[in-house]
């Protein structure tokens, strides 16, 4: 929430969940950064999306999902590359994000297209973190936590961080950099963990059929 530049002149908010930022950004309610896109699919055949807090959106392709389909898809809501795609009933555990490939998404969901100013690479970062997760909730509406609900007026209602648009860019650039390290790191770790535990299997092998001398 404070960029890449840790010199930068910090200013306060005046918003709780967001608390300090570079004294340069602004801060927006996201009444006047998205406008909700409700069209619908004339045939259906548009490529269907799937929104997940694990994976924002994608293809619904892509996924082993054995959940009932629709006989027809006729009148899902259609989405542009770039646009927000929030998962009404699940937005309160982070089931949102910005879709990378126009498609079409359940008419339960909510399509907002965001203003020239935000980077989507940017949003789809920010909307799937943890804090603004909780943030959002407040703005749900139902009577329990796991029927909560988030309508296009309760996600006006939020606040959003806006840093200049290349600095946007830059932050998400940034990320993808150091989370492609992690994962990497995480891949290598992972073939360590299963070479060592092919010579384990083989040292018990070894040991219980006596090819092994346990006196040495």
């Amino acid at each position: 929430m404070q960029g890449l530049n840790r010199d930068a002149p910090l200013r306060d908010s005046g918003i709780p969940w967001l608390g300090e930022i570079p004294e340069h950004w602004q801060s927006e309610r996201a009444k006047w950064l998205f406008i909700e896109r409700d069209v619908r699919s004339d045939s259906g055949d548009e490529e269907l999306l799937s929104v997940s807090h694990l994976t924002g959106v994608t293809s619904r392709a892509e996924k082993s999902v054995n959940m009932f389909m629709a006989e027809s898809l006729e009148g899902y809501k259609r989405c542009e590359a770039g646009d927000l795609v929030i998962n009404t009933l699940w937005a309160w555990m982070g089931a949102m994000g910005v879709a990378r490939q126009p498609g079409i998404v359940s008419p339960a969901y909510n399509v907002y297209q965001p203003v020239p100013e935000l980077a989507p690479e940017y949003i789809d970062l920010l909307v799937r973190t943890p804090r603004f997760a909780e943030e959002i909730t407040r703005y749900s509406k139902g009577v329990w936590s796991s029927r909560l609900r988030l309508y296009p007026e309760g996600l006006y209602e939020a606040w959003f961080p806006v840093p200049p648009k290349d600095e946007q860019q830059d932050i998400a650039a940034h990320i993808k950099n150091e989370t492609k390290k992690i994962d990497d790191f995480a891949t290598a770790t992972e073939h360590t963990i299963a070479l060592l535990q092919e010579r384990r299997s083989a040292l018990i092998s070894a040991a219980v059929t006596g090819k092994l001398d346990l006196d040495t």
